[in-house]
């Protein structure tokens, strides 16, 4: 009974630690490594568990780089990976580099994909180049017409400049701004649109892939369009703008005028008010005159027929010039 009990414990023992040593070891990962001729010790493998590291993130890739030919040291992918780096790009990457003949080596790779660059595709395009499609561009000629014209750049990657080099917007902004000078430097329009190719050997000429992560292969205008005449435009918004100078200037000097006229009726009127006052103040000198002896009283009548006299001759002359005037 005791023997019986004893076999029981220790089958619970061997069950109990075979789950833990399964749990830490995936045997299965194991088996097919084995398999595959990449060695990796269960030592190994369990480090990976004590490390946090999924082992399957490290063992599929190493032994895809095994299977190609790639002398890979496991440490270094798991230093990668605890980096925040993707393992798997990285092997394909060289993979793909070791088939299209292009010299990468493990350490470039690892800083490339640890700068945010897609290595893969880096490699893939160092093979097959990729169209960048620029967006419309407008650019005026010397005479004044608007020409809106769209590119289409081939690239290559240039794996020795991914770190650090430029992106597709540089290379866009670039060719934009070629587009912008060709255009501008033009006489006519029309010397453009008769020879397109101009703005490629232009664009060319500069050097637009210095600095960037990318080769430029070939610069092709896919279409140019003409635009607005903005020359005219401009022109018509001169001279609109002139007229209202005009029209200002009319208007402050009407003001002037009718600040003057309203001068001059204020004078006008200052000086009637001034004539009324010393028309008001004759009878006041007269009623003196008389009582001092200085006006007799036939003076004084002879003064009012001159007055008299005087009034009727203005009457007749004012009516002699209105019949004028209506023959």
């Amino acid at each position: 009974m005791e023997s019986i009990i004893l076999v029981l414990v220790v089958a619970v023992l061997l069950i109990v630690f075979l789950s833990i040593f399964l749990s830490f070891v995936p045997l299965g990962l194991w088996i097919s490594a084995i398999a595959s001729g990449a060695h990796v010790s269960i030592s190994t493998l369990i480090g990976m568990r004590l490390r946090h590291i999924p082992p399957a993130r490290i063992v599929r890739p190493y032994i895809q780089a095994t299977k190609a030919g790639l002398q890979i040291n496991m440490s270094e992918m798991e230093t990668h990976f605890l980096a925040g780096g993707n393992v798997e790009r990285v092997i394909n990457a060289l993979i793909a580099a070791q088939a299209a003949q292009i010299p990468l080596e493990f350490a470039s790779t690892r800083a490339i994909d640890l700068a945010g660059r897609d290595v893969l595709q880096a490699v893939q395009m160092s093979v097959n180049p990729k169209v960048i499609e620029t967006p419309i561009v407008a650019a005026i000629a010397k005479d004044g017409i608007e020409l809106r014209a769209k590119a289409r750049v081939t690239v290559r990657a240039n794996i020795e400049r991914l770190i650090g080099g430029a992106g597709e917007e540089t290379i866009i902004a670039r060719v934009g701004e070629g587009i912008v000078t060709t255009v501008g430097s033009a006489q006519t329009h029309k010397e453009v649109l008769e020879n397109p190719d101009r703005i490629s050997q232009t664009v060319l000429a500069k050097g637009l892939d210095a600095g960037t992560a990318y080769e430029i292969l070939s610069i092709d205008i896919a279409d140019v369009d003409v635009g607005r005449n903005v020359g005219a435009q401009l022109q018509m918004d001169q001279a609109e703008a002139d007229r209202r100078i005009a029209q200002a200037k009319a208007e402050e000097r009407r003001a002037m005028a009718v600040a003057k006229e309203q001068e001059m009726i204020a004078a006008v009127q200052e000086m009637r008010a001034k004539v009324v006052q010393a028309e008001a103040e004759v009878p006041m000198a007269m009623a003196a005159a008389l009582r001092e002896g200085k006006l007799g009283v036939m003076d004084y009548y002879q003064m009012q027929n001159v007055i008299s006299d005087t009034r009727m001759r203005e009457s007749i002359a004012g009516e002699t010039k209105a019949t004028t005037e209506e023959k």
